[in-house]
C-alpha cells in the first residue's frame, strides 16, 4: 500500500493548491504594504464600528470579508435539506411522512412514496421533509415536541440513506458553499464510506478494554487493505466532485479554488471495540494519505454511553497516536451543559482531551467554566496555543447557550486563540458569515478581532508547511516574512500549503479593505 506522505505534490492530491501555486509569479510581484494599506484597514475598522449594532449592514459588510478557513465542519451536515431532496429525486429514492425522512428504493413499503416530483406533487410533504432534515422549525419558533438538541441529532438518520450514496455531490456542495462565504480552506470531517461500513460490521470477541495492545494486534493484519480501499474511494470522490464543479475548464465553479483537507472521525456511541477499530483505521489512514490530517470524535457528548466511556476513548486516542504520530487531534470536548448532563460529567472533559488524548484544538469547549481547575486549563491552552473552535449557531440551537452565557470572551480574555466555525451548516440553516455577525453583535468583536479570527483559522489549521507568522501568533511576522510581500516570504508559498493560503488571505484582506472603504451607504448623514 502507499506509505508516507509522498503524494503531497501531486495534482491529484491537491488540484486547488496546484492552481494557486501557478499564480506565484503574480504574488512575487505584489508591492510591499504601504501607508495606504494601513489607512484602508483603519477606514474599514472605523466603518465597521459605525455599523456594529446593525445586523443587516453587518451582514453586507461581513459577507464580502475574506474568512480564511472553516476548521469544524461535518460533511454530512453541510448540504441543505433541499439539496438532499434533489439528489433523492435524481436517484428515484423514496420519502416517508411518518417519520418524515428519505429512504432508498423501491418505494413499496407502507407509507413510502417516490421523491420524484415531490416539490410539485405534494409541496406540503416536501416542506415537512425539509423541516425534518434540519432545525428550520426551531429557528422559526414553531412549537414542536422536541428540543433543538433532539431535532438536530435526530435529523442525520433521516437523510443518511441519500448522503451515503452521494459523497461526490456532498464534497462539491461543501466547496461551493465555502466559496460563496469567502472561505479559501475547509478542514472537513469526512470518512471514506468503505471504512465506516466495515466498522459497524466488525467484531472482536476477545475485546478487553484494559489491553488495547492485544486488541490492536488482532486487528493489525486487516488495516492495510482497508486503508487502501479508503484511499481509492476518496480519490474517486475528489475526481467526481471536480467534474461536478467543472474544475480545470473555462466553466469552473468558484468552489474549485477552495482547498480541502480531511479530519477522520470516530463515533462515540459505537460499542467500544468497534470504535477502537474505527479510530485505528483513521490513524492509519492519516499516516498513509496526506489528505487526512487529524482525528476527532462525534455524536452527542452528553449521551450516557459517551460520558461513561469518555476516559477510555481518550486512552484509545493516546494509544493510537503513539503508533501513528503523524496524526493531529482535535476533539469535540465540553459540548455540555448542566441541563443536559450531570455535574460530574462537566468536571474535566476539556482538560482530559488535552492531557490524556493530546488534543491540540478543542471543538466547542462550552463547559470550561464548570470544569475543575478551569483557570489552569485556560492558562495551559493560552501558553500552548490550543485553539478553540467556536460554533455560535450550533451552541445556541443544540445547547441553548448564547450571548453572555457563551464562553467566547472568557477564552479571549484568557489569551486562548479562537476560530469561528459552522459545525453543520445545512442542518443548522446557517453559514460562516452568520457566525461572524453573531460574534460582533453578541460578543462585541470588532473588525480587527474578526480579522484575527480569520488569520487564526489558517494558523491553527493542521495544514502542512511553514507559517508566515511566528508560531501560534498570527499577525506577528516570522523572520522570513517581516514583510508579507517580500520575495523571501512569497517564496514560502512554493513549498508550504499553509503559507500559500495565508498569503492569499493577506492579499484578499488588502483588496477587501480598499473596496469596503468606498462603501458610502453606511456613511453618517
Amino acid at each position: 500500500m502507499r506509505r508516507g506522505r509522498s503524494r503531497c505534490g501531486s495534482t491529484l492530491f491537491r488540484p486547488s493548491l496546484a492552481a494557486l501555486a501557478c499564480t506565484m509569479s503574480c504574488l512575487m510581484l505584489t508591492a510591499a504594504p504601504t501607508a495606504s494599506a494601513e489607512d484602508t484597514e483603519r477606514e474599514a475598522a472605523a466603518l465597521f464600528d459605525r455599523i456594529s449594532d446593525d445586523p443587516v449592514l453587518l451582514r453586507v459588510f461581513l459577507r464580502d470579508m475574506p474568512k480564511g478557513g472553516d476548521l469544524h465542519n461535518h460533511a454530512s451536515g453541510t448540504p441543505f435539506a433541499e439539496e438532499y431532496l434533489s439528489w433523492a429525486e435524481d436517484r428515484a429514492f423514496c420519502v416517508t411522512e411518518v417519520p418524515a425522512a428519505i429512504s432508498p428504493p423501491p418505494c413499496e413499503d407502507e407509507g413510502e412514496i417516490t421523491a420524484v416530483g415531490l416539490m410539485r406533487t405534494d409541496p406540503a410533504l416536501y416542506a415537512e421533509i425539509v423541516d425534518a432534515l434540519s432545525v428550520r422549525e426551531v429557528l422559526a419558533d414553531v412549537d414542536i415536541d422536541r428540543s433543538g438538541h433532539e431535532q438536530f441529532f435526530g435529523s442525520f438518520e433521516r437523510f443518511f440513506p441519500i448522503v451515503s450514496e452521494e459523497p461526490d455531490r456532498t464534497l462539491a456542495s461543501i466547496k461551493q458553499l465555502a466559496a460563496d462565504d469567502r472561505l479559501s480552506y475547509v478542514e472537513l470531517m469526512f470518512n471514506p464510506g468503505t471504512i465506516n461500513q466495515y466498522t459497524v460490521q466488525s467484531e472482536d470477541g476477545d475485546w478487553d478494554e484494559s489491553d488495547l495492545d492485544a486488541a490492536f494486534s488482532r486487528f493489525a493484519p486487516e488495516i492495510d487493505a482497508l486503508v487502501e480501499a479508503g484511499i481509492q474511494q476518496r480519490d474517486k470522490t475528489e475526481r467526481e466532485a471536480a467534474e461536478i464543479l467543472s474544475c480545470g475548464t473555462a466553466d469552473a465553479e468558484p468552489g474549485c479554488d477552495v482547498t480541502v483537507y480531511y479530519n477522520f472521525y470516530g463515533l462515540r456511541l459505537l460499542p467500544n471495540e468497534q470504535l477502537f477499530r474505527q479510530l485505528a483505521l483513521g490513524f492509519a489512514l492519516i499516516e498513509a494519505d496526506p489528505r487526512f490530517l487529524g482525528v476527532s470524535l462525534v455524536q452527542p457528548e452528553d449521551d450516557p454511553r459517551a460520558i461513561e466511556n469518555y476516559q477510555l476513548h481518550m486512552r484509545m486516542i493516546a494509544f493510537l497516536n503513539e503508533k501513528y504520530p503523524s496524526a493531529k487531534v482535535s476533539l469535540h470536548a465540553g459540548e455540555l451543559t448542566l441541563g443536559l448532563a450531570p455535574a460530574y460529567a462537566l468536571r474535566s472533559h476539556i482538560r482530559d482531551a488535552i492531557e490524556i488524548a493530546g488534543s491540540s484544538r478543542i471543538g466547542h469547549g462550552i463547559d470550561i467554566a464548570w470544569e475543575l481547575d478551569s483557570r489552569k486549563t485556560l492558562d495551559r491552552m493560552a501558553e500552548e496555543r490550543i485553539a478553540v473552535e467556536i460554533n455560535l449557531s450550533s451552541n445556541d440551537i443544540i445547547l441553548g447557550v448564547r450571548g453572555k452565557e457563551h464562553p467566547l470572551n472568557l477564552y479571549r480574555a484568557s489569551g486562548v486563540p479562537i476560530v469561528l466555525s459552522t459545525d453543520d451548516q445545512g442542518v443548522l440553516r446557517t453559514d460562516m458569515t452568520e457566525q461572524y455577525v453573531r460574534a460582533a453583535l453578541e460578543h462585541g468583536l470588532a473588525y480587527r478581532d474578526l480579522k484575527q479570527a480569520a488569520r487564526n483559522s489558517l494558523e491553527f489549521a493542521f495544514l502542512p508547511g511553514t507559517s508566515i507568522w511566528k508560531p501560534g501568533q498570527p499577525g506577528t511576522p516570522s523572520p522570513t516574512c517581516q514583510s508579507v510581500a517580500s520575495r523571501s516570504c512569497r517564496a514560502l508559498a512554493l513549498f508550504s500549503p499553509k503559507a500559500l493560503l495565508q498569503l492569499k488571505l493577506e492579499d484578499d484582506f488588502e483588496a477587501f479593505e480598499k473596496d469596503i472603504a468606498g462603501w458610502t451607504i453606511a456613511q453618517p448623514e
